[in-house]
């Protein structure tokens, strides 16, 4: 039930708040708590305005909804909820709010913070405010929507309202609300409290809820390599002492670290420019099963400190290569593509780019270039490209061995339960869990060692890090269990292995992203599929036995009984049509209908209004799916946001012609946008020219 805020004191009056103390000795009440807010965007005289005309407080899942209309109003009822539970700084109430960073841009202003932790600039994570209120972030925390929110509750029934709420008209504080206005906004604080109701039952209590998702796979981890054995029991302090030592020799310099910086690459996304616009019929959509995770179980990694090698002979490169984990800064002179069905190399980490013919942000050929590799990535480019000349420096070494058994533990226990678990009864909190982490473990071994703080005081800012101070401090942690090179390897290995598939699949291959690759001709590859499988499976092993693990842990079966083995190509599907337009963009047909990807673009939106202007004709989308495709502003789901930091009052009118005058300290104005496919007149060009059989200027494809 949605209650104004002023019955609030008399419903609480007699309610004492259960209060936990965290390891730094700070009390936070054990209690779930919830807030949302709805807003207005407008212009007024052309200036855009934004202010929010209700909100929202909840506290104890089975307790009623509050609700106030104006800041100052949720000003005092913060105030009322400080002095009744004798919150202070040392004694805190947490309450949540999906989507911090919007909120917060509204109510900045009508408080004293006092700790405003953030991942970037207007992306808080937490803010502390001197009332003992601190609101955190239960996006970040979660990684859902607040729809998809409501959907992974596991021992509550709540779903999100939708439609409920026509975002286009004016609403102000003194616009009288609707019962089905009251309901979403009230549904909308429940899901979030029944969220954090769960995360106070599977984390033992508030205190113990990590503030970011991210985080709670950190603890995982750290927790499995410091303190655990794989037979579950306590490793203990002997055990925290043996990581340290292999910590201890896995320490950078600032110039390495620079090295590996410029090194890292993300996932290959691609598409074969042959292809590009074309329909074509019958394609096949392979995958790997957990394809950073599996690389992390079968591959070696830099396992001691990088030291420096004069590199004066190609051959001698080549053995340094075969043996340990390399990188190294590379020139390339007169490079021109050997492969022809793709290019490797990527526009954007090219720090020197001399006369290139560019393939969507990928070097077909040039006159110079200067990079930085791996010995992965090198093995790449010699099967793709030639060039004149080649020359090397700031050449580094690292030993290669397996990725400490603390690590792999954690992998193939939440693989394990990722598998066995999904759509068992009773454990659906297990499984979700088990997924979510699985799919960061990753993202931990990448996180950059020195970056900007971002500070709030009184507006945002950035301080610069010293970075020698910083790779001190990196270096020096008791409480570091990770590398910063692995999470590079990671991804460079993961980029090979798929590669093993382009290079097999040479014309038949269509489109790739990370860990897929869309082809024509399935069967022709099911003996080279059969193959990487093979050898996947025989370096999983030989980890496996160098640890003892057990070998049934890399296959682990589904609750159907069906033996899921990590690392694995796995068909992902056959389309009866498919067609794309460049990376993250593609269109395809199944025996259930049509599904799209574009980058920036709601998959649904998009698709339902191509749908609509064709008369549900499909042949009719895909002609429709161009670089000329143009989705309206009603149409996208897409919204521009603009941040107001300027006080602004106006006389606002609502829908039901009522006016009043509406002040706001300052806001995000949110706006729909249209969304315009196009393709660089650079990408237009390639394609016009490998129309016409050339592939780089001057030269004729063969």
């Amino acid at each position: 039930m949605l209650k104004h805020y002023k019955e609030f004191e008399n419903d609480f009056n007699d309610f004492k708040l259960p209060f936990v103390k965290n390891n730094k000795g700070i009390s936070f009440a054990n209690i779930e708590c919830g807030f949302d807010i709805e807003t207005t965007s407008m212009l007024i005289d052309g200036e855009k305005f934004a202010f929010m005309y209700v909100w929202a407080f909840g506290i104890g899942f089975s307790n009623d909804i509050y609700y106030g209309r104006t800041w100052n109003e949720f000003s005092e009822f913060t105030k009322i909820l400080s002095s009744m539970f004798n919150l202070s700084q040392n004694e805190r109430l947490v309450c949540y709010i999906h989507n911090l960073g919007y909120e917060f841009q509204f109510m900045r202003k009508y408080f004293n913070w006092l700790d405003v932790f953030s991942s970037d600039e207007r992306k808080p994570i937490k803010a502390l405010c001197d009332l003992g209120i601190e609101f955190k972030c239960s996006y970040i925390l979660s990684g859902y929507s607040l729809n998809s929110l409501a959907k992974n509750l596991t021992t509550h029934t709540i779903k999100k309202l939708v439609d409920n709420l026509d975002y286009d008209l004016i609403r102000h504080h003194e616009t009288e609300l609707t019962k089905n206005e009251c309901d979403y906004l009230e549904n909308d604080v429940k899901i979030i409290l029944a969220y954090i109701n769960e995360q106070i039952t599977i984390c033992g209590d508030i205190s113990q809820i990590p503030n970011t998702n991210t985080g709670r796979v950190r603890k995982y981890v750290r927790d499995n390599c410091f303190y655990r054995k794989s037979d579950g029991g306590k490793g203990g302090f002997r055990q925290w002492q043996k990581y340290m030592k292999i910590m201890q020799d896995l320490t950078l310099d600032s110039d390495t670290y620079l090295q590996l910086k410029r090194a890292f690459m993300g996932g290959f996304t691609h598409a074969n420019a042959k292809y590009v616009g074309k329909v074509l019929e019958n394609v096949t959509s392979i995958d790997f099963t957990s394809s950073y995770p599996s690389v992390m179980l079968s591959e070696k990694f830099p396992m001691t400190r990088f030291k420096n090698v004069n590199i004066t002979k190609l051959s001698a490169l080549d053995s340094l290569c075969e043996r340990y984990a390399v990188i190294f800064d590379i020139q390339l002179t007169g490079v021109k593509p050997k492969f022809t069905h793709e290019n490797y190399i990527s526009e954007s980490k090219c720090r020197v780019l001399e006369k290139p013919v560019i393939n969507n942000g990928r070097i077909v050929s040039c006159e110079t270039l200067i990079t930085t590799l791996t010995e992965v990535d090198y093995s790449i480019i010699k099967e793709c490209y030639t060039w004149e000349s080649i020359s090397v420096s700031n050449v580094k070494y690292a030993h290669k061995a397996y990725l400490p058994k603390g690590v792999l533990f954690s992998i193939l226990k939440l693989y394990q339960d990722k598998t066995e678990l999904k759509d068992v009864a009773g454990m659906e909190v297990e499984y979700l869990l088990s997924k979510g982490m699985l799919n960061s473990i990753y993202g931990m071994t990448v996180t950059d060692i020195v970056k900007p703080i971002v500070t709030y005081t009184d507006d945002w800012g950035r301080e610069p890090q010293n970075l020698g101070d910083e790779i001190i401090k990196y270096n020096d942690s008791k409480n570091r269990f990770l590398f910063y090179a692995w999470g590079i390897w990671v991804t460079a290995y993961a980029r090979r292995n798929l590669w093993t598939g382009i290079f097999t699949c040479q014309d038949d291959y269509i489109y790739s992203d990370t860990d897929s690759l869309k082809i024509l001709n399935y069967p022709k590859y099911e003996n080279y599929i059969k193959w990487f499988d093979k050898q996947i499976i025989s370096k999983m092993t030989a980890m496996c036995e160098f640890y003892n693990f057990d070998i049934q842990l890399l296959s682990p079966v589904t609750k159907e009984g069906k033996v899921k083995t990590i690392g694995i190509w796995d068909l992902d599907g056959h389309y009866k049509r498919f067609k794309t337009l460049g990376a993250k963009r593609y269109l395809y047909e199944t025996k259930k209908g049509l599904v799209l990807t574009v980058a920036g673009l709601s998959k649904q939106n998009g698709l339902n209004y191509m749908l609509d202007i064709c008369e549900n004709d499909t042949l009719k989308v895909f002609n429709m799916f161009n670089d000329n495709l143009f989705i309206p502003h009603d149409k996208t789901g897409k919204m521009t946001h603009t941040y107001i930091d300027y006080e602004i009052t106006a006389m606002v009118t609502d829908y039901l012609g009522v006016s009043c005058e509406t002040t706001s300290l300052s806001g995000v104005h949110l706006e729909k946008c249209e969304f315009t496919l196009s393709i660089s007149d650079q990408f237009k060009t390639f394609l016009s020219s490998l129309s016409k059989g050339y592939i780089y200027k001057g030269v004729k494809h063969i």
